[in-house]
């Protein structure tokens, strides 16, 4: 297929340029009501169903064209436009593959969007712990023997949900789990949000898709040029039926989907089929350099991959008292905005660049030295990280939550009780505390930290009290 082609953009060109009269939604009538500077040209191919412009939940003109090309570049046999972000391609291919009470193998450190999925499907999650580096300081992913145990002693599971890479860009032997999985006929899901631009290959690492997932959704905002909620969602099954997958997309995704977001879309398609050797080396150089650069300046480090990992991501380790919190409050001061901070670490989400575009790097690399110029070295204090259970589920179940009482306590005097809220620092969206599970000493602890040092989180809504939701009466 013609990969240089741009269907769903091009016939919202095309229609723009007939100069139309609208007597149809949006109630902007593409800009003429209000041509605001920053929308004035997106309002013009904001459009909806119309003659020659397609529906997203019957195509058959370009967004079907569109979806055709996706499909031919990542080599599956569907592709879907996902304008409700991952989070509704996580939902669909949740329930897609579940039915109510399947007990379902979930890796601990997912995103928000796959514990709400499996709370809509009322399934039993069994949580595999991911495995913690200590010298980047984070949650990575699940090993092969966790997998392998857990598909062993669960071997009727109904799926194995995935989170690969991880918001770090950290990546893991993806492909030996799918292959495992499959002996049981057990469909693998990943939620690959942070790895559209895998397939490009070396040196990126091989993507969700390339391993023969069965489903994989993918944030293409996050690394491809395409508007925020721009995602995709890969099929390539045998084990899940797709009109299961097409049902629930209609169910998730909204019945006005943005126009303005699918051409987003459709383009950051092409951008990525486009992309040339040369290009690569640009982008690989340029990277060097940055990393190297950012080395030399004193109260951080740079972190290296252990093993495979993203090369668009680069993450800085504070070596001071200032934690990651703080480091990002510095660099905000000067106009240096990045993707996320912990305790220890800032992350720095680089752009997939071509050798036309020039980006500003120098201008970065001197904010960054001024706003951390003045830290002190003195080193910051460590965390003390437990090995929690490689494999566990919830104590008290998504059916018995809804009959029982939920009370506000000291988060002090929590540990031992069963969480009644989810809690998540946000970003990166990955749970803390999970509704339901059991509060450990040090996940307290962790939390405490979070707390002190100014987190954002989602749930937990008592924290500025320093209180905890839990079950009344409830203990594990």
């Amino acid at each position: 297929m013609n990969q240089n082609k741009r269907p769903l953009y091009e016939a919202l060109c095309a229609h723009a340029n007939t100069n139309p009269i609208s007597f149809h939604v949006p109630g902007h009538k593409y800009g003429t009501v209000s041509s605001e500077k920053y929308f004035e040209q997106i309002f013009k191919i904001d459009a909806t169903e119309l003659s020659g412009l397609d529906d997203l939940h019957a195509p058959e003109g370009p967004i079907l064209e569109a979806a055709s090309l996706l499909a031919d570049l990542y080599k599956v046999k569907n592709s879907f436009f996902l304008i409700n972000g991952s989070t509704a391609g996580n939902l669909a291919m949740v329930m897609a593959a579940c039915e109510e009470d399947d007990l379902v193998l979930v890796q601990r450190n997912c995103h928000k969007s796959i514990l709400n999925a499996l709370k809509l499907g009322k399934v039993t999650p069994i949580f595999l712990e991911p495995e913690f580096d200590p010298d980047w300081k984070i949650a990575t992913g699940v090993s092969i023997q966790t997998v392998k145990e857990a598909v062993t002693a669960y071997p009727n599971a109904k799926a194995l949900i995935l989170t690969y890479p991880n918001y770090y860009g950290l990546t893991y032997n993806l492909k030996e789990m799918v292959e495992f999985a499959h002996q049981f006929q057990i469909p693998v899901l990943v939620d690959e949000a942070h790895g559209a631009h895998f397939i490009l290959e070396d040196p990126f690492p091989p993507s969700a898709v390339q391993l023969r997932a069965d489903i994989v959704v993918q944030s293409a905002h996050k690394t491809l040029p395409a508007m925020t909620m721009g995602s995709y969602l890969h099929y390539n099954s045998k084990l899940v039926d797709v009109h299961r997958v097409m049902e629930y997309l209609h169910i998730f995704q909204s019945s006005s989907p943005s126009y303005p977001i699918m051409a987003s879309l459709d383009l950051a398609r092409s951008y990525l089929a486009s992309y040339r050797p040369s290009d690569v080396q640009l982008l690989i150089n340029e990277i060097s350099v940055f990393k190297d650069r950012l080395n030399e300046i004193s109260g951080i480090r740079v972190l290296r991959y252990p093993e495979d990992g993203d090369p668009l991501k680069v993450t800085i380790q504070s070596t001071c008292w200032h934690s990651g919190f703080a480091l990002q409050k510095k660099l905000e001061t000067f106009g240096i905005f990045t993707e996320l901070a912990d305790p220890y670490n800032v992350l720095f989400v680089l752009p997939l660049q071509k050798t036309d575009k020039v980006y500003p790097y120098e201008e970065a690399l001197a904010k960054v030295k001024m706003a951390l110029k003045d830290i002190s070295v003195i080193p910051i204090k460590e965390i003390n990280i437990h090995p929690y259970n490689r494999i566990s589920t919830l104590a008290v179940g998504y059916k018995e939550m809804k009959n029982l009482e939920i009370i506000d306590i000291p988060i002090s005097e929590s540990v031992n009780r069963v969480a009644a809220e989810t809690v998540i620092p946000y970003p990166p969206g990955i749970p803390l505390l999970l509704q339901g599970e059991k509060i450990t000493q040090d996940k307290v602890e962790n939390l405490k930290r979070l707390i002190q040092d100014q987190a954002k989180f989602q749930g937990g809504s008592m924290l500025k009290q320093h209180k905890l939701k839990v079950f009344s009466e409830v203990y594990s």
